[in-house]
């Protein structure tokens, strides 16, 4: 730092190394996830963090769109200091980066599975891991699609209050339908798949294991942890975590909220507990920013992103 800089602004863009975190103020600068470099050069990058503002799949209030710049934005706030609860700084080897947005059309919400999948797919190639930050529940079709083109049909381990099983011909763009079409694809292994959190009900459970909400408490943190990882059984997994699986308590920010959900101690502690799962990607989603207060819903959004690449740093580093 010079005599009349005493702080690094703009990391994002002006940062001079791709790794370790940011001394940055919280409140100034580009806005990136965590202060990772806002670039689309993905030559030597271990992981990419994506946005994907897409919400005209909503079957109730709509705003998701907003999502990646709310979560961004409060995950300002995580960085500087080693990440609770890894005692570690995850990018002081593993090199992440913000790869902006995906590029959609508004005009043609019917082209934007195809759009999703197709970019998905361009990042997958260099063989960066890929974390995306939706948008609504659908945008984890595309990417499903896009993973599993990749690693075969994938266990599912999915946080949310609904199953999203509802009925679907393959012709939808509804985020809650898209569980069942991508079980009937081939996507995802139902057998090893398994959803957390609970509390609407479905015409079918496509055989996806169920955690309810209100098992969450009977069972408490280190059941659900025991039952997931059992699920899994050592599987290739991708991880979808909605929003709305917190009680809207913890989440009010988000399109169809459910009372009854995980407290967001529960759903952390629970994601602490997954170390191990060989997890090839994963999302968060349905952060809606204007039903938000004091940027709550962001903040549990951003801390389910941290502890994600907390878990992946975790991995690299024990060689998986």
């Amino acid at each position: 730092m010079s005599e009349f800089r005493p702080y690094p602004t703009d990391d994002a863009v002006f940062g001079q190394s791709l790794t370790g975190g940011s001394i940055e103020p919280a409140f100034s600068g580009v806005t990136s996830f965590m202060r990772r470099r806002l670039t689309r050069d993905l030559t030597g990058v271990d992981a990419v963090v994506w946005g994907i503002p897409f919400d005209a799949s909503v079957s109730n209030r709509p705003g998701a769109r907003f999502g990646p710049q709310a979560v961004r934005r409060a995950s300002a706030i995580l960085c500087g200091d080693p990440q609770y609860p890894f005692h570690a700084d995850p990018f002081e080897n593993m090199v992440v980066v913000d790869y902006g947005d995906c590029s959609l059309d508004y005009g043609h919400n019917e082209r934007a599975p195809a759009f999703i999948e197709g970019q998905a797919a361009e990042i997958l190639k260099s063989g960066a891991h890929l974390f995306s930050i939706g948008g609504d529940h659908f945008v984890t079709y595309p990417l499903l699609k896009a993973h599993a083109a990749i690693h075969g049909p994938l266990a599912l381990v999915m946080f949310d209050a609904h199953q999203d099983t509802w009925d679907d011909k393959g012709d939808r763009i509804d985020h809650g339908t898209f569980v069942g079409r991508a079980v009937r694809e081939g996507l995802i292994d139902a057998e090893h798949s398994i959803q957390i959190g609970i509390r609407t009900h479905a015409p079918e459970t496509c055989g996806i294991s169920i955690i309810h909400g209100e098992d969450v408490h009977r069972l408490g943190v280190d059941g659900v942890i025991g039952k997931i990882k059992e699920r899994v059984s050592g599987r290739p997994a991708y991880m979808t975590f909605d929003i709305d699986c917190l009680d809207p308590a913890f989440a009010p920010g988000t399109g169809t909220p459910v009372s009854g959900g995980l407290s967001s101690r529960e759903a952390l502690m629970i994601l602490r507990g997954l170390s191990g799962i060989g997890f090839v990607g994963g999302d968060v989603v349905e952060v809606a920013p204007a039903y938000d207060h004091a940027d709550i819903t962001a903040i549990a959004g951003s801390s389910v992103a941290q502890y994600y690449l907390g878990l992946l740093d975790e991995r690299r580093k024990a060689g998986g």
